[in-house]
């Protein structure tokens, strides 16, 4: 997953910062007219929301749910929190109660981010679905894709520092929903997402 210090590095890009500090306006204005939180760790927030999404799959957080959300965010968070209230897991309970109505504004953001720091366009192509899957081809795939690609991909996906050529069990609604927020984000236009998501054993 990301870490605070690649954070920092994205919002150092000033589309991304502008875009950021709109959407901060916009949701503080209606849904939080009293939390205080830096456009880092907004943005922090928006890096979450993939990951909000596939918890939410369910229409509730679980406890066990919250738990790793709140891991997650404490790792995005500019300065570390470890002792005292998390900015970010604080904000994160304001779009967890509302996440349908921001969902794709703050999808909308992500997409920008990706757009200003890799080429996508250039990791699109057809994916034929009737291909039996390849373990070691995907494996060989994961490699030469580039890093920052493979940073979003096991950040809104993968729990915290889990290996992207593993395999994991997932329930089929999560998964269903994984699908779904891949496919918003444009990561279905990408073959490798299609190998990914087969890494996952739907129970």
């Amino acid at each position: 997953m990301f870490t605070e210090y690649e954070i920092d590095t994205m919002v150092e890009n000033q589309v991304i910062l502008n875009a950021a500090s709109e959407l901060k306006k916009d949701f503080i204005k209606n849904e939080a007219p009293y939390l205080e939180i830096s456009d880092h760790d907004f943005f922090s927030l928006v890096m979450m929301a993939p990951t909000v999404g596939i918890a939410l799959a369910n229409g509730s957080v679980s406890l066990f749910e919250e738990l790793a959300l709140n891991k997650k965010a404490r790792k995005l968070s500019k300065g570390g929190y470890f002792m005292k209230k998390d900015p970010v897991v604080y904000a994160m309970k304001y779009l967890i109660k509302t996440y349908d109505t921001w969902e794709d504004k703050f999808f909308n953001v992500i997409k920008l981010a990706m757009e200003e720091l890799f080429n996508k366009k250039s990791l699109e192509g057809h994916f034929d679905s009737n291909t039996q899957f390849d373990y070691e081809q995907y494996k060989v795939q994961v490699l030469k894709m580039p890093y920052i690609f493979i940073r979003f991909l096991s950040s809104f996906f993968l729990e915290d520092d889990e290996n992207i050529i593993s395999y994991r069990s997932i329930n089929k609604v999560d998964y269903g929903r994984l699908v779904e927020i891949g496919k918003k984000l444009g990561f279905d236009k990408v073959p490798l997402f299609h190998l990914f998501i087969q890494t996952f054993k739907v129970k």
